[in-house]
């Protein structure tokens, strides 16, 4: 080979090298912009596994840059899914996801918050008015108001588990839908309502500061899987390798809540980092020194492992196609993938 033809031929070897190296970079960047993740919560503290797994860099460990939307209730987070506006949500198992998990749009991939006996959870309250006028237990409740956000919610549910177990019926309660979680604090406040259940950290300081009353607790009634872990029917598809990653992250958070705020000889310094963590999401409009007590007893029971109590899924499937809300088209492999964590 002369001279010419040699540099010639480097000068093209140089070249496609060159266009290589470009050509892989952009599929690496491709590959990474992929991992990006929008994760539909609620600013609970039951949504806190999510914010601890984000902070601690759990989701960065697995390839995964998350970020958070919020919202006002669960049903939206289910829509946003199935529309791929977000590509996890974190909600209960509702009316509104069962429809789209039947249209094949959406399905349940672990649990995350569980009522368990001994574990504050779900309150059912009464405002101060009713309360005064003869509201002060939970077997009162039929001929009384509930305020819940939707038609079909996991306030609906709940609500529908005290009638089975107390032994009434739904038609004998007023159930006053109110979309979002503020605008039922307010009414059961201002005596527009008699009733609703909340989470403990909302519950606890709504009766502490004397606004209302506390009639009981959901895991005397109900000891269900409230809320779970789902996305879209197209992520499980085409990116389950991610998915799998996701659900590894959020079950390490879990791990983390549940062993530091779960436990009653919990290390203090190890606490209040992560309440900490959990301020920057849940009451955060509020000074640490306030937030903090609320954070701390509005801890609840998450599944370890993220592990999904499938039985009690089928339960809630059936009760809603019951009640003429889900179609009996919906089939539980519709509505939960059970292949990424345990079930039982």
């Amino acid at each position: 080979m002369t001279q010419e033809k040699t540099s010639g031929f480097w000068r093209r070897f140089t070249l496609a090298a060159v266009l290589a190296t470009a050509t892989v970079g952009a599929v690496s960047s491709i590959a990474s912009a992929a991992d990006k993740v929008v994760i539909g919560a609620l600013r609970f503290t039951s949504h806190a596994a999510g914010f601890i797994a984000y902070e601690k860099g759990y989701f960065k460990d697995e390839g995964i840059d998350a970020e958070f939307s919020f919202f006002q209730a669960a049903q939206p987070i289910a829509v946003a899914t199935a529309s791929g506006d977000v590509d996890f949500g974190i909600a209960g198992v509702t009316g509104g996801f069962m429809n789209l998990a039947d249209k094949g749009a959406v399905r349940l991939v672990a649990g995350v918050l569980h009522e368990k006996k001994g574990v504050d959870g779900m309150m059912i309250l009464a405002s101060n008015q009713a309360y005064e006028a003869g509201l002060d237990a939970v077997d009162k409740l039929p001929g009384h108001s509930l305020a819940m956000t939707q038609v079909g919610s996991t306030f609906h549910y709940m609500t529908a588990r005290i009638a089975e177990k107390v032994g009434f019926s739904l038609d004998e309660m007023k159930l006053v839908p109110l979309q979002k979680v503020g605008s039922m604090i307010g009414a059961l406040k201002s005596g527009q309502v008699d009733s609703m259940i909340m989470v403990p950290h909302i519950a606890k300081g709504i009766v502490g500061a004397g606004d209302a009353k506390q009639l009981g607790w959901l895991y005397d009634y109900a000891e269900y899987q409230i809320s779970g872990l789902f996305t879209s029917t197209k992520n499980i598809e085409e990116r389950r390798e991610m998915v799998e990653r996701f659900v590894r992250a959020y079950a390490k958070g879990i791990a983390d809540f549940n062993r530091v705020m779960l436990a009653a000889d919990a290390d203090p310094a190890e606490r209040d980092e992560m309440v900490k963590i959990i301020h920057k999401y849940v009451y955060n409009e509020r000074p640490y020194e306030d937030a903090a007590p609320l954070i701390i007893s509005g801890a609840m029971n998450l599944n370890d492992a993220g592990a999904l109590d499938i039985t009690d899924v089928e339960k809630q499937m059936k009760w809603f196609q019951d009640a003429g809300l889900v179609p009996t088209s919906l089939t539980l492999d519709k509505l939960a993938d059970t292949s990424f964590v345990e079930t039982y």
